[in-house]
């Protein structure tokens, strides 16, 4: 038999992220984004002479590292907004 009382309740787990984890989220997130954009907008099948074209990369899937908690924070706090199917996109 163990010493801790069968009834306790369990914390939460969708107990608030930390600043510092919001902030690293956020910033590996612009990260991927910005990656994600170069890839499209340097990829292979558009003229050399042609001026190129922008990232059509509206919205990615965040980060995995990080749980959904914390993409829901952060549009919470207006910095990311859902752009459907599990997508985000820059809030700003």
């Amino acid at each position: 038999m163990s010493d801790a009382p069968q009834g306790q309740p369990q914390p939460p787990a969708s107990a608030a992220p930390s600043a510092e984890t919001l902030k690293a989220a956020y910033k590996a997130f612009k990260r991927r984004l910005k990656l994600t954009q170069l890839d499209d907008a340097s990829r292979i099948g558009r003229g050399p002479m042609s001026a190129g074209h922008g990232s059509s990369i509206a919205g990615i899937t965040p980060p995995d590292q990080y749980p959904t908690s914390v993409w829901e924070e952060l549009v919470k706090q207006g910095k990311l907004k859902r752009a459907g199917q599990g997508l985000y996109s820059p809030a700003g």
